[in-house]
Formats: structure tokens, C-alpha cells, sequence
């Protein structure tokens, strides 16, 4: 590792500090990322952020606090809503129980009025639950219980109106189920204010709720007395002394909790009168003994009374219940908007204070640090214009220091630079005016310096190497321009292409290359101009000869100069062995698909123009009196035949030849000349050298397609041969068995029908044993007839192959559909004997083999040819090569020139495709039609065995020897 230089202010002249080589790659802390003015910033806020937390946390339990007081005040709306239920419910209990005690129409009237009131505080309190519980946003805590406990009331209410009104219920079940009803409402209240958020409020709730307690149990002593004073003497008496009990200890409570105004309401209550009354009342019950119970109706007057004074002191605890809760959020609200105003006081003074500090350091130090960035970008006219007796005035006078020396320091360094742009390579800086780090710096200037021009003289050396590769390389070594032209070529341009150099530097390059090829050349031009590598491109370029030569080039481009290096090897040669190759293989595959030698001849001269590039080729054949026939030419012949010299010589001397501008190479087939093939070169030039050695390889293959060509022509006429020889035989038989055993027969019928009438009277037996001879004699001549019709039928060369089709479809033993498209006139025998004698074949080969269940047999003529389409719907599953059926009727079609196709899938049936040649203008074979049993072929003013009259095959129904195949 080396040693770095890093300076550091002291006050005094800079000095260099070695520091360590790993500090640069110390890894950066977060606040060194932070600039001075933000680190000020964060310092000054620290405490403000404090003490905002601190003001978060208090603002927050005061707004929770106030939160509290804002449900604790819905929750006394619902409350008060729930006591108003409670006094209306015990208003009804009243008017219910004077209803069954002292039934009236007044006190009728009072129960309807009591039940409307009571109905109407339901439907309030409901109405006041909703809309405290929609407001408070909660529906899943013990307020939002509050509705389905008053569903509950409603309907135990509902419950003890309707054992009334029935009068199922006594009196006491009635008041017993109205105190169940009101002390689930006095419980609802109770858990409505058990969450009192100050401890003011809960006192205040308790004596509200002490009184609604307490409120309760006066109205259940009323009602139980009311049942006392209605029962007749001698009735047993409730026990009502546990209510003023129950009463007492409430307001006891109230009075422990409540306020003073609210005591004082209360004692002004219970002196009144109708207070006094209930005492009285009370202390004789207690007392016990015979006295003079008061009546009913003044009892539940002076108490009814004496409750509703007892209301009045809840009302007002109501009231003070509700300005408590009201207070309580004010309260906390105030708190909290004073807490956070205080905050953003506080934290404007802070701000303002560190923005004057920030800005104080900051701006010194940002011209500092300008002052650094633009010394270390090259920028020598900017002024640190900051004085100060603090650390940041020293940093920005050791920068002024700095910037002087580096002045001095460039000066040295440019006139290097001048010296070396000069090729004064002897020029040496002085060190001597530094110190330090500056002056070991100028020395390592001076070592760079010796260097360059060690350097320069082993590039030129290099380069002398380069060009002398340059020039003695074989392959074509260019330097061109992306506009299109050659800056510099070595000499193997001129000797590939034969140009001189100023000819190929003096005009775009473009020019030399082959039409064909420029759409690519430019292509690949686009490709060097994006920065890509063209490697293995070939193209064709003009020689000065007027011939083409092919270039395999590789090239990269330099797009900033605007150049491209470049490389190109000839492989004209390659080409053209490549290419020769190319147009053999394809002659080849037409010999060996056996295609008519016309097309061959033809495709042959194309392929030769192509490869010695000339329209000027040809195929000719030499006839036995001399004349000359062209079977193939490229598309272009310039003189006839017997006018091109290279033919005529070729003629006279059966070897290749070569005079002026045409070249010319014998077919020689078996020992004899049977024709040559010519190439002429385009006008005013001359073929390629060796182009007779180039056509002399296309001959041998013209030589191979002609003997196959033979050899399948013999073998065609050897089938046809067979196929009538075969034919002929049959037509023998037939004919021998018509005109010999035929009628043989036909005589002995007749003689045993003589011996018949000669035979005495009497002589039954001999008679039936000559009737049954001659019933013997017609089978043997029924059969041999049938026998006679299957080798040759007698429809076929009577009625034509129509009628000899359907007459095979009657016979049929599968259902057989007929499609005859063929016109009226006959076709040629061949044609029909062998279309009859397939259907025979498949109808056959179906009936055994397919298990179907129709057969379709269709014929069409159509131009030249008859078609046969015969299909079935069976099992199929047929393989031509397990039987001999099939083989045999594909010999006879072929034999005719026509072909058999078999398609035949398992479980999808079997078809047959033929296709038999019968040219329009074909006369065929006419039958004589000179009786039904003469089955012969008779070619009008031909022989019998006529190889132009194509017998049938086989005999109709005879078995293949296999499956249906």
C-alpha cells in the first residue's frame, strides 16, 4: 500500500499527514452523510422533540380524558331516558293494580293513559340509546348491550300487559311482574353510570342512582299496600316492611353522595304532609293491632305524591349529573389546547434560534466546500472570500494556500503535456520548486516522461511490423470508411481482383460488388455503423476481367473515428465446388426418383447455366440420320443446334471439346454417342476454365437416367407382357371349354332325349334313371357354364364394364352401392377387364374378410384416367404385404400404367383408390358380339393374341390366398 496525503488545519503552513490505506474504504457513518447546517438543526431539536413527546403523551390523556367525559355524558342522556321508563312503569303498575282492585271506567281510563305514557318512555329510551351509541361509534361494549336489554324489557312488559288484560294473573303476580320489569330497568341505569371517569362524577351518578333506588322502593310499598288496604277483612296481609327499610338505606346513600342543595331538596320532600301520611301509615303496620287501614284511593294518592316529590330531587340530580359531565370536557379540552400551544411557542423560538446558528456556520462553510469542489474540478478562478479567526477562517486560508500551489503545479504539468504533444520527449519538469508530495510528484512526472518515449520508439518499431504484415499478407487487408469507401488497401486487392489501387481507393466499393449482393453488403454496413462485428459475410466483387470472384469477409468497426478494419479471403473456389456439389445432389435425386427424362434434361441444362452462370445451356441429342434435337435447354440458346461448332465437334470426334465461347462434353450410353451437352459463355467472355471437367460429371448422371429409364420401360412392357400372356390363357380355356366341352354336353342332352322317346311303355324305372341322367347332365352344364362365365364373363365384353358391375353387385353377398360416372362409350378393354376384375377382387376379399356391412364402389372418368374409389365400412385392419390379392391387382393396374392405393385403419373400414390411364382418342378393344358364350377379344382386324388386347386377371371371386389386403 501506498502512502496518501491528507491535510489538515493548524494554523500554521500545511504540512502532509500520512494517514493509513484503509481509510478509504472506511465505511461512512450516517451523520458524516448529514451537512453541518442539519446536524445544528438536529442538535437544537433534540429537546424540542422531548418535549414535544412529553406534550404528545399529556395532550393525549387529556383528550382520552375528555373522550371519557363525552361518553360518560351520552351515557347519562341514556341513563336519564332509562329512569324516565322507570317512573312511567311504575305509574302503570299503580293504574294496573287499581284497575284489578277497583275496576271503573275512570280507573280504566287512567290504566290507558298510564300504558301510553309508559309506551311512549320505551320508544325514547330506544331512540336515545341509538343515538348516543351512533355518536359514540361503539356497538360491541357494555353500552352498546343497552338496546337488546330494553328489546327485554319491551317484551316481559308486553308479557305482564297481556296476563292482565286476560285476567289469567292475581293482583300480586301483576305487581310482582312489574317489579321485575322496573328493577331490570333501575339495573340497566346502574350499568349504564358504573363508569364514572372523575371522582365528582361518580358521586354525583351514585345519588342519582340512590334515588332512583330509593324512588323504586316507595313505589313497591305502595303497590303491596295498595293490595292490603283492597283485601277484605280477615285476608292475609303482605309484608311491606322491608321497602321503607330498602328506602331508608338509599337515601342514606343519597346523602352520604349527593350535594348540599340536592339534601336540602330532599328534607323539604320528606317534611311534607304526604310524607307525614306514609310514616303514619307505616308506624301503625309496624305498631301491629286492630286500626282503621285508610282506603285505597288515599293511600295511592298521599303516596303517589309523595313520589313524585321524591322525583323531582332525581331530576335535579339529573341535572347536576349532566353539568358535570358537560365541565369535565370542557375541562380537558382547555387543558389540551393550552399544552399545545405552549409546544409550538416553544418550538418556534427553538427554530428560529437554530436557523440563526445554522446560518452563522453553514455559509462559511458551504463557500469552503465550493471552493474545495471547484479546486478539485480544475477551477482556479473561484475566491474564498471568508476571513474569520475561528477554524473555518484557518480552513479557508489553508485553501487559498492550496490553490496557489496548484496554479504552479498545472503550469508545470501543461508544459509536459506541450512537450509531449511537441515530440520533446527530452523535456523535464523542476522539483525542485516543490516540497513535499509536490516535488516527488513532478519526479514521478519526469519517470512518465522517460517512458513515453521508451514507449515511442517500441510503437514504432510495432508499427513497422504492422505494416510490413500489412503489406506481405496473402489475404485482402483494407481500412474503409462507413460512407461507403476504401482508405487503404494492401497489394492482394490487386492481385485477387486486378485493379489497381488507385481504381479501387477512387470509387465507392459498392460498385465492385454484384448487384445480387449489395441489399446485403448494405445491411451489413448498418451493422459496423451500430457497433457490431460482422464475421463470415460473403459477397461478390468484380475482377478486371469482367468475372466475379466470392470474398468471405470479417470486420469491426471504430464508429467514434468513423473507420472499419477489415479482412476478406477468397473462396471463389470453394464456391464453386460447393456449388457443383450442390447442382449434382439435386440431379441426383431426379435420377433416383425416376422422373421422365424430358424434365430431366431440362432441370440438367438450368443447372448448368446456373453453375458456369451463363442462360446459354443445353441438352441435345444426336438422331440416326444426322439430325440434331435439343431436349433441355437453361432458357436462352443463341444459335440453333446444328449451328454451334461445339456440337458439330463433339459429333465428329465423341470428346469434350472446347472452341472459343462454348464448351461441349458427350453422353455416351452402351458404346454409343447419344448426345453432348453445350454451355456458351455470356457475349464477348469465356467460360470458366475446366468447365468440360465441370459438365463431363452432369453426363454421367444424363447416362444413368437413360438406362433407368430403359430399364423401367422394359419392365413395364414385361408386366404388360405377363398380364396378356395370362389373359390369353384365360380366353383359351374359355373358348375351349364353349366350343368343345360345351358342346359335348349339349349332344348327349339331346341323344338322351331320343332315348327317352324311344324308351317302351312300362319301362318306369329306365325312364326315371334317364331323367335323372339328364338332370345330371344340365347341373354339369350349369356349372361349367358359371365356370366358364368367372374366367372371362360374357357382360363384360358384351355390355361394357356398367353392366358387368352391376351384374357383380346383385351377386354380391354384402349390399353393394353403385356410383357410375362414366360416359356411354366403351373404354379401352385393358381399362375395363381390369376395373371389372378389382371390384371382383375387393367384393370377394370383403365378403370373407371385413364383416361389413356396405360396400360403396364408386367410378368416375375424368379427362384422361378412370378412378375407383371402393370402400366399406368392416373392421379393417388390411396389410397389402400379408396377402397376395392385392399384389396381384396392383401388378395388372400397373402393368396398364396406373396405381393402386390401400387405406385401411383398424376399426374404420377399408378403400381402395385406383387410377387407370384411358386417353379420350384410345379406340380400346371392341368384343365381337357374336353370342353370349363367346367371351374372346376381338381387336377389330387383329389377331387373338394381340398384345394390344389386354385380357382379364384372375377369375371373379377366386380367393387371394390371404386377408383382405
Amino acid at each position: 500500500m501506498g502512502v496518501r496525503k491528507r491535510w489538515v488545519p493548524t494554523g500554521r503552513p500545511l504540512k502532509a499527514v500520512p494517514s493509513g490505506g484503509t481509510e478509504a474504504t472506511r465505511p461512512t457513518s450516517l451523520f458524516a452523510r448529514l451537512r453541518v447546517g442539519t446536524k445544528l438543526l438536529l442538535l437544537a431539536l433534540l429537546p424540542v422533540g422531548v418535549l414535544l413527546t412529553l406534550t404528545v403523551v399529556s395532550a393525549a390523556g387529556q383528550w382520552r380524558e375528555a373522550a371519557q367525559l363525552r361518553d360518560f355524558d351520552r351515557s347519562t342522556r341514556v341513563s336519564f331516558a332509562a329512569g324516565a321508563l322507570a317512573d312511567a312503569l311504575a305509574q302503570e303498575r299503580l293504574a294496573t293494580m287499581l284497575d284489578a282492585l277497583r275496576p271503573g271506567p275512570q280507573v280504566e281510563e287512567r290504566l290507558a293513559d298510564a300504558r301510553r305514557t309508559a309506551s311512549a318512555a320505551l320508544a325514547d329510551a330506544r331512540r336515545t340509546a341509538s343515538a348516543a351509541l351512533a355518536e359514540a361509534g361503539r356497538r360491541a361494549d357494555e353500552e352498546g348491550r343497552f338496546e337488546e336489554r330494553v328489546a327485554a324489557i319491551a317484551t316481559d312488559l308486553a308479557e305482564v300487559r297481556r296476563g292482565h288484560d286476560t285476567r289469567a294473573v292475581t293482583v300480586d303476580h301483576v305487581a310482582g311482574g312489574f317489579g321485575a320489569v322496573i328493577l331490570d330497568v333501575v339495573e340497566l341505569v346502574a350499568a349504564v353510570e358504573s363508569r364514572e371517569p372523575s371522582a365528582f362524577s361518580r358521586s354525583v351518578a351514585g345519588a342519582h342512582l340512590s334515588m332512583i333506588q330509593a324512588t323504586e322502593a316507595a313505589g313497591a310499598e305502595r303497590s303491596e299496600l295498595v293490595i292490603l288496604f283492597a283485601a277484605p277483612p280477615g285476608a292475609p296481609s303482605p309484608t311491606a316492611s322491608r321497602w321503607p327499610a330498602l328506602e331508608e338505606a338509599r337515601l342514606d346513600t343519597f346523602r352520604r353522595t349527593a350535594s348540599e342543595p340536592l339534601k336540602s331538596r330532599l328534607e323539604e320532600v320528606l317534611s311534607r304532609p304526604e310524607s307525614a301520611f306514609v310514616r303514619e301509615v307505616r308506624d301503625q303496620l309496624a305498631a301491629g293491632g286492630s286500626w282503621r287501614y285508610p282506603t285505597v284511593e288515599r293511600w295511592a294518592d298521599a303516596a303517589s305524591t309523595r313520589m313524585d316529590a321524591l322525583r323531582t330531587v332525581t331530576r335535579a340530580a339529573e341535572g347536576e349529573l349532566r353539568a358535570s359531565a358537560a365541565e369535565g370536557v370542557s375541562a380537558a379540552e382547555t387543558r389540551a389546547w393550552r399544552d399545545l400551544a405552549l409546544f409550538l411557542l416553544l418550538l418556534a423560538v427553538v427554530t428560529a434560534f437554530a436557523l440563526a446558528l445554522r446560518r452563522s456556520i453553514g455559509r462559511p462553510l458551504a463557500e469552503v466546500a465550493d471552493g474545495a469542489q471547484a479546486l478539485a474540478a480544475g477551477d482556479f478562478s473561484y475566491g474564498i472570500r471568508h476571513h474569520g479567526h475561528d477554524e473555518i477562517g484557518t480552513v479557508a486560508e489553508s485553501f487559498r494556500e492550496l490553490r496557489g500551489t496548484v496554479e504552479r503545479l498545472t503550469a508545470e504539468v501543461r508544459a509536459m503535456t506541450q512537450a509531449v504533444d511537441g515530440d520533446r520527449l527530452d523535456h523535464r519538469a523542476e522539483p525542485a520548486q516543490f516540497e513535499g508530495a509536490w516535488a516527488q510528484l513532478l519526479e514521478g512526472l519526469n519517470g512518465t516522461m522517460t517512458s513515453i518515449a521508451q514507449l515511442h520508439g517500441r510503437r514504432k518499431e510495432a508499427e513497422r511490423e504492422v505494416e510490413n504484415l500489412f503489406t506481405l499478407s496473402a489475404d485482402l487487408l483494407c481500412i474503409a470508411d462507413l460512407k461507403g469507401y476504401f482508405r487503404r488497401i494492401n497489394p492482394a486487392f490487386e492481385e485477387v481482383l486486378g485493379h489497381a489501387p488507385e481504381v479501387v481507393l477512387g470509387r465507392p466499393f459498392m460498385e465492385l460488388v454484384h448487384e445480387e449482393d449489395r441489399a446485403r453488403t448494405r445491411e451489413a454496413l448498418a451493422r459496423l455503423g451500430d457497433g457490431e462485428e460482422v464475421f463470415r459475410f460473403e459477397n461478390r466483387y468484380l475482377r478486371a476481367d469482367g468475372t466475379f470472384c466470392w470474398l468471405q469477409w470479417n470486420a469491426r468497426s471504430i464508429p467514434e473515428k468513423g473507420l472499419i478494419h477489415a479482412a476478406a479471403r477468397d473462396v471463389t473456389e470453394r464456391r464453386r465446388v460447393q456449388s457443383e456439389q450442390n447442382a449434382l445432389r439435386r440431379v441426383a435425386t431426379l435420377v433416383a426418383q425416376g422422373v421422365p427424362p424430358e424434365r430431366l434434361f431440362g432441370e440438367v441444362a438450368r443447372e448448368v447455366g446456373r453453375l458456369l452462370e451463363t442462360p446459354s445451356a443445353a441438352v441435345v441429342r444426336y438422331g440416326a440420320d444426322g439430325r440434331v434435337t435439343t431436349v433441355g435447354d437453361a432458357g436462352a440458346a443463341p444459335r440453333a443446334p446444328h449451328e454451334e461448332p461445339a456440337v458439330t465437334e463433339v459429333a465428329d470426334t465423341g470428346k469434350p471439346v472446347r472452341t472459343g465461347d462454348a464448351a461441349g462434353v458427350p453422353i455416351v450410353v452402351d458404346g454409343r454417342l447419344w448426345g453432348a451437352v453445350i454451355a456458351t459463355a455470356r457475349g464477348g467472355q469465356e467460360l470458366p476454365p475446366g468447365s468440360e471437367k465441370r459438365l463431363a460429371a452432369f453426363t454421367e448422371l444424363i447416362v444413368s437416367a437413360i438406362a433407368n429409364a430403359d430399364s423401367r420401360a422394359q419392365l413395364a412392357a414385361s408386366r404388360a407382357r405377363v398380364v396378356a400372356a395370362s389373359d390369353a390363357s384365360r380366353r383359351r380355356i374359355e373358348r375351349d371349354l364353349h366350343d368343345g366341352v360345351q358342346q359335348r354336353l349339349v349332344s348327349l342332352q339331346l341323344e338322351l332325349r331320343t332315348a327317352e322317346a324311344l324308351a317302351p311303355a312300362g319301362s318306369d324305372e329306365l325312364l326315371d334313371r334317364l331323367a335323372h341322367m339328364g338332370r345330371g347332365l344340365q347341373d354339369a352344364f350349369d356349372e361349367l357354364q358359371r365356370l366358364s362365365r368367372g374366367i372371362h364373363p360374357a357382360i363384360l365384353s358384351k355390355g361394357g364394364l356398367g353392366p358387368a358391375l352391376r351384374a357383380l353387385a346383385r351377386r354380391s353377398s354384402v349390399p353393394v352401392e353403385l356410383d357410375l360416372r362414366v360416359p356411354r362409350a366403351r373404354l379401352p378393354e385393358p381399362v375395363e377387364v381390369a376395373a371389372y376384375y378389382v371390384v371382383s377382387e375387393a367384393l370377394a376379399n370383403t365378403a370373407k374378410h371385413a364383416n361389413a356391412n356396405v360396400v360403396t364402389v364408386q367410378v368416375t372418368r375424368e379427362g384422361g384416367a378412370v378412378e375407383l374409389v371402393i370402400a366399406d365400412d368392416g373392421v379393417g385392419g388390411a396389410e397389402p404385404a400379408r396377402g397376395s390379392g392385392l399384389i396381384g391387382l396392383a401388378d395388372r393396374v400397373e402393368a396398364i400404367g396406373g396405381t393402386l392405393h390401400v387405406n385401411s385403419r383398424l376399426g374404420n373400414g377399408t378403400s381402395l383408390l385406383v387410377r387407370l390411364p384411358a386417353p379420350a382418342d384410345d379406340p380400346g378393344c371392341r368384343p365381337p358380339g357374336d353370342g353370349e358364350g363367346d367371351l374372346g377379344c376381338r381387336p377389330p382386324g387383329g389377331r387373338e393374341d394381340d398384345p394390344g388386347c389386354r385380357p382379364p386377371g384372375e377369375r371373379e371371386g377366386e380367393p387371394s390366398g390371404g386377408p383382405w389386403t
